[in-house]
């Protein structure tokens, strides 16, 4: 055996490396300048190398298995409905020196101040447009710029505190930048969430590599976000779009991780020149507000009047100077493709020295010069809209690609070019390195790009020691993004020397003091009220269909007197017992799971998962599960699925004014439901067995036989599911657990004279006490209905407006 022969089969990486049928099949990734495999891979690539397939295969399963039970997702778009898609996590690492790291960061660093200054400028003395230095037609025909912000200075001084670049290296090493993200970058929260599931693939590895955490980072700027404050009593937000946005999950995984609360413009309000958030408890005051919503749609009075997604008056209160935006409105300008061709000679002119990591080079064709070369090199360069914040290489924008023509354009690419010449840039082809990804359980190259954050603190620029890579789907794409079917890496910064375990615990300056609770926001006490609701409506129909279904099957489908009976007290809530499983029950928990997905960020994980696994189930069934017997047993699983997902989140709710208000809404629609019930089964015309099933529907029939030594008849009935205390299925418990709730809220103090929502509750709950099983008649009940119902509107009156 020759010698190369012999090494190859010894070391486990010259076999990985034996694998590729040539060097230039090696990703670039792995190549360092002198040509051998880079020092910071070897240790992760024997590892690998070492691995049987079914090892491979294991362990990549046990990541995907995390990202599920994480609940963790983007929003896909393009097809008939905006689905959630599956993370599409690349199981092999992106793994970067530490030294190669920290010039990247400082590069960057420069570039961010750079920016700074820019956006500065642009909304101040404007001197670079006066100094020629940029057109001032890229500035008053774009989009992005807002006019009225000009002349407004950030309350903190500045206008950018959370920005991210997307670099790219070039097969001959050099980083340079793609792509500033000034506006809302995205992804810092999916970045925890794979490096949380590639070291569940890679645990054993991971526990003993000099990997640099990232929770200090989040530590830092959150404390940053704190500091920020006009004083402790205000508050720090994230300005969401809403559940529908691709990017929803980081959101609200975000808004848990860091502990603000999580807003929709709705939960705004603008009261003399001040940003309060209405809450429970009234307005309180918002100082800092890290939106992730594009500027445009932040101010329908003063920006795009068609949004429903801002808040009206918002450009008021940053006037004020009461609020500290994150990113300032305005600085999404500094994406747009055409600065990218003028950021070169801006860093000369304003420091004195070129940029430390170029940019990919960019030629606005608004200059005679600069459209004359992209006219001349159009077949190896890219063509797209100046004004558009998108790489061209991800394909989002197909004006024209690599030389290729639009053919919807009924010109030559020349007349295009020269009619549309300020409203176009040529950009050149981008050539990206590759990094090792798994094909099955094989490495193969793929082309990848690096996200980057970096966060303003008290000491200035702190960059995040990772990111994460947008991988190529194949070894030619450059599209790299989710929605063209890209996935996403961890991205490793390794160090030599051992590194610190960071958390996102502070070290503790003096004695322990327990916080308060924070303020729940009106639009998320109203979802919260409403899951209760949907939750308890849902298993009581269940319930209901569950006792038709099993008689139905004791009769051989002969339709009896009493199902008859049952048969239209159903159909009267609209639930049609001949459709399979009616689109009642389908459509209240498709309400409850879209009350669920307005709070996620509420929510634990597990009581996420249970209600997906819910929803799961009944798409499953669906309409295929036949009356009777089969159909009983259907009820059956769905039962237990929903309770285990009200037991998941009862157990494991904090007690404060979240849980108050789901709880309320529980209690009520259970209250409403079972005296509407008792309304029917209870009632003189109602036939023969009708009372048995109200304490089967209301599961206390072992209750029933353990506290009255007679068979059931209506005043045992009435007594146990009425006005038993002890019996929480019993009306009178529900309005006891309703009060004591109320009692807690905000604005229900002692001493005080009674809300309209008390008094209601105290008259409901009175007139139930004074009556006896006897008198508690058919009218009665309708008359408890009606109050118990009016609850909910004077709930809504006190608090969910």
């Amino acid at each position: 055996m020759s010698q190369q022969g012999k090494k190859a089969a010894d070391d486990p990486v010259a076999r990985l490396l034996a694998g590729y049928r040539t060097m230039k099949d090696v990703p670039d990734e792995l190549i360092g300048p002198d040509g051998a495999i880079r020092p910071v891979w070897s240790s992760l690539l024997e590892a690998v190398a070492r691995m049987p397939p079914e090892e491979i295969t294991l362990r990549k399963a046990r990541g995907d298995q995390y990202l599920t039970d994480a609940g963790v997702f983007y929003r896909q778009y393009g097809t008939e409905d905006a689905a959630e898609r599956d993370w599409p996590l690349s199981h092999m690492p992106v793994l970067i020196d530490e030294e190669e790291w920290n010039s990247i960061g400082a590069g960057l660093i420069q570039r961010a101040e750079l920016l700074e200054q820019v956006v500065a400028d642009l909304y101040g003395d404007n001197q670079l447009v006066a100094n020629g230095h940029l057109p001032a037609s890229l500035v008053a025909n774009n989009p992005e710029w807002l006019r009225p912000l000009v002349g407004v200075k950030p309350a903190s001084g500045h206008f950018l505190h959370f920005v991210a670049f997307d670099i790219g290296r070039g097969p001959n090493g050099e980083w340079w930048v793609i792509g500033d993200r000034t506006q809302a970058p995205s992804g810092a929260g999916f970045a925890l969430e794979n490096r949380i599931a590639t070291t569940r693939v890679y645990a054993d590895h991971y526990a003993r590599s000099n990997v640099f955490r990232l929770a200090g980072f989040f530590r830092t700027f959150r404390d940053t976000l704190l500091a920020l404050r006009e004083d402790d009593e205000s508050r720090v937000g994230i300005l969401t779009p809403g559940p529908m946005n691709d990017t929803y999950f980081e959101h609200a995984y975000i808004a848990r991780y860091l502990g603000f609360m999580l807003l929709e413009g709705e939960d705004l309000a603008v009261r003399n020149g001040q940003l309060m958030v209405r809450t429970v408890a009234g307005l309180r005051p918002v100082s800092v507000l890290w939106r992730r919503l594009d500027a445009i749609w932040a101010d329908p009075l003063e920006l795009d009047e068609s949004s429903r997604l801002g808040t009206a008056g918002l450009l008021g209160a940053v006037r004020s100077g009461s609020v500290t935006m994150v990113n300032a409105l305005g600085t999404g300008i500094l994406e747009t493709r055409a600065f990218l061709a003028f950021l070169p000679r801006i860093c000369k002119a304003l420091t004195g020295q070129p940029l430390a990591i170029p940019n990919i080079a960019t030629w606005w064709c608004g200059q005679a010069q600069e459209r004359k070369y992209v006219k001349e090199n159009a077949q190896r360069m890219t063509i797209g809209n100046a004004f558009a914040t998108r790489p061209l290489f991800d394909l989002d924008d197909m004006s024209a690609v690599a030389g290729t023509f639009n053919r919807d354009i009924k010109q030559t690419i020349e007349t295009w070019i020269d009619e549309d010449s300020d409203h176009l840039v040529g950009q050149e082809a981008v050539t990206l390195s590759t990094t090792p990804a798994f094909d099955g359980d094989k490495l193969v190259p793929r082309p990848m790009n690096l996200r980057v954050f970096m966060a303003r603190t008290a000491d200035g620029w702190q960059v995040m020691p990772g990111g994460f890579a947008r991988i190529g789907p194949s070894g030619k794409s450059a599209a790299l993004a989710l929605q063209r079917g890209g996935s996403v890496a961890d991205v490793w910064v390794v160090s030599k020397n051992p590194v610190p375990a960071e958390t996102m615990l502070g070290t503790a300056s003096g004695p322990f003091i327990r916080q308060q609770p924070g303020v729940l926001p009106s639009r998320s006490a109203d979802n919260l009220f409403w899951l209760g609701r949907y939750v308890e409506r849902a298993e009581h129909a269940i319930r209901l269909l569950r006792a038709y279904h099993i008689r139905l099957a004791e009769s051989g489908s002969e339709l009896t007197p009493l199902l008859e009976y049952l048969g239209e007290f159903l159909e009267s809530a609209d639930t049609d017992v001949a459709e399979g499983l009616p689109s009642t029950v389908i459509n209240t928990l498709a309400c409850a799971t879209n009350a669920a997905g307005q709070v996620r960020d509420r929510f634990s994980v597990d009581g996420w998962l249970a209600l997906d696994d819910l929803s799961k189930t009944i798409r499953k069934m669906g309409k295929t599960a036949t009356p009777g017997d089969d159909m009983a047993r259907a009820m059956s699983v769905l039962l237990r699925k929903l309770s285990g997902f009200s037991g998941l989140v009862h157990e494991n709710m904090y007690r404060f004014t979240s849980w108050r208000f789901l709880s309320i809404g529980r209690a009520l629609e259970r209250a409403l439901s079972l005296t509407n019930l008792l309304s029917a089964l209870a009632d003189s015309a109602a036939p023969n067995g009708s009372l048995d099933m109200a304490i089967e529907v209301a599961d206390s029939s072992m209750t029933h036989r353990r506290r009255y030594a007679v068979a059931t008849n209506r005043d045992t009935v009435m007594d146990l599911l009425a006005l038993d205390p002890l019996n929480p299925r019993a009306i009178i418990y529900q309005l006891n657990d309703i009060s004591g709730h109320i009692n807690f809220l905000p604005g229900a103090e002692q001493n005080r004279q009674l809300t309209p929502l008390q008094r209601t509750m105290l008259q409901a709950h009175t007139s139930l006490e004074l009556h006896t099983p006897s008198s508690l008649n058919t009218g009665a009940l309708h008359n408890l209905s009606v109050e118990i119902a009016s609850l909910s509107d004077h709930l809504s009156a006190a608090y969910l407006r």
